[in-house]
């Protein structure tokens, strides 16, 4: 099946865009009139930071943290998490470059085609309020290039760690059924990551922990949980104050879930040991949801076709609309082969199967997507449909009510914990990754 617009593949591609339009922003910090003599502070494997790179970094995250009513740590305390944030990001750019991962212009323009309409402006007008505040369109669409980059490397590198055992799914499927309330809701979370690096002796390892226990006893005290966050975890979210957002049961790792699960909103969970290091949790918030779709009763699938096009330099929104409005005069009006239409015109993978994405499921597709299809009667044809991925035609050929098979639950449960396990994966990897490169702080030299 087509995964340009089934619905797992959303949640990636939506952290994506929003992580970069609160970017837009960070980048405007204002730079000092007269920077220092740029020197070396950090050597990673072959490549060096600077501290112009360094200061330009510091200050967005200054920025970020204000916005967010986060009081900045000490001067020289930020410094130190920044640069230790550029050097895993650099460490995985150099591992993309030699292992072969590549990202071409096509997928930066969408991408940033995504992040424009999410801040409701047309390309152009999303540009030039780039360049009105300061930020070179050019370095922008590098930092996009990046952050793709960062996301394919970490799937091919985490994916194949993760094991998902038969038992787990059984486990998982009757707690799923059973009703249970842990399994049917979501979680708003934030943590304080201290690593212990790899093959740690038994002394590190005790005075991290200790450090742990300094920490909780601190929060315990009335401490800022975002501002330790800030000043002290070495997870990716620290300078959003550790806020992992809302989640639900089966995308927290168990170890997370299982800690959380009791606690009330605000409260403290005990300390969690992982093979990366020592997780402070608080429960910001819980609510009740149950996004996994496990059910026995019988469910309406619906077989589609689509044509998918995108907004491109070349091909603008209006564009792309009125061309899509053509086909659709094509098929209706002028009696031509929806299918014919797939294969010569459609961007997506189907294009070869006459847009054919076979029978869905409740679930299976993007929102936008799944809510125009069900609007449409058997052999109708849909106006233009806009979803995160492009805009569609869509055309209902069958609709069949089945029930659904143990294998549909099966997979559904392993997609889930795959989630659920994908954060301490990734982790693992950052640190092991971090563990295994060369790195020169230089950030005393005079």
């Amino acid at each position: 099946m087509s995964k340009t617009i089934f619905s797992h593949g959303l949640p990636a591609a939506l952290a994506l865009c929003l992580g970069l339009v609160a970017n837009v922003a960070a980048q405007t910090a204002p730079r000092p009139a007269n920077p220092p003599l740029d020197r070396v502070v950090a050597v990673v494997n072959d490549e060096v930071i600077t501290a112009r790179e360094l200061q330009q970094r510091v200050a967005m995250a200054e920025q970020q943290l204000r916005r967010q009513r986060i009081a900045p740590p000490p001067a020289a305390v930020l410094q130190r998490q920044v640069l230790e944030r550029m050097i895993v990001d650099r460490a995985q750019l150099q591992l993309a470059r030699e292992t072969g991962v590549r990202v071409d212009d096509a997928t930066v323009n969408a991408a940033i085609a995504r992040i424009a309409e999410a801040n409701r402006m047309s390309l152009p007008e999303f540009r030039a309020r780039l360049e009105q505040d300061g930020v070179s369109f050019a370095r922008f669409r590098e930092e996009v290039r990046d952050d793709i980059l960062f996301t394919r490397l970490r799937e091919r590198e985490v994916e194949s760690r993760i094991v998902v055992a038969e038992g787990e799914i059984d486990n998982f499927l009757a707690a799923q059924t059973g009703g249970s309330a842990s399994a049917n809701a979501e979680y708003n979370i934030a943590q304080i990551l201290l690593r212990v690096p790899e093959n740690a002796s038994a002394e590190r390892i005790d005075e991290v922990r200790r450090r742990a226990e300094q920490l909780v006893a601190q929060l315990k005290g009335g401490a800022d949980f975002g501002a330790l966050a800030a000043s002290n975890s070495a997870a990716p979210e620290a300078l959003q104050g550790g806020d992992l957002g809302w989640r639900s049961a089966e995308r927290l790792p168990t170890l997370f879930l299982e800690a959380v699960a009791p606690l009330k909103p605000g409260e403290i969970a005990p300390i969690v040991r992982s093979p990366g290091g020592f997780h402070i949790l608080k429960l910001v918030g819980k609510r009740g949801a149950n996004e996994v779709q496990i059910s026995s009763a019988p469910v309406t699938q619906t077989r589609a076709r689509h044509i998918l096009l995108r907004v491109t330099d070349a091909t603008p929104e209006p564009d792309v609309v009125r061309r899509l409005t053509d086909l659709r005069d094509r098929v209706v009006k002028g009696g031509q082969d929806f299918g014919q239409l797939a294969r010569l015109h459609s961007v997506d993978g189907s294009a070869t199967r006459g847009g054919d994405l076979g029978w869905l499921y409740p679930g299976d597709a993007v929102p936008e997507f799944e809510q125009a299809m069900a609007a449409l009667d058997i052999g109708q044809v849909s106006v233009p449909v806009k979803s995160p991925f492009g805009w569609h035609l869509i055309q209902v050929q069958e609709r069949r009510t089945e029930e659904v098979p143990v294998e549909r639950n099966r997979l559904v449960a392993r997609q889930a914990l795959r989630e659920r396990k994908s954060e301490e994966a990734l982790q693992d990897w950052l640190r092991q990754l971090r563990d295994r490169t060369y790195v020169e702080i230089r950030l005393d030299d005079a």
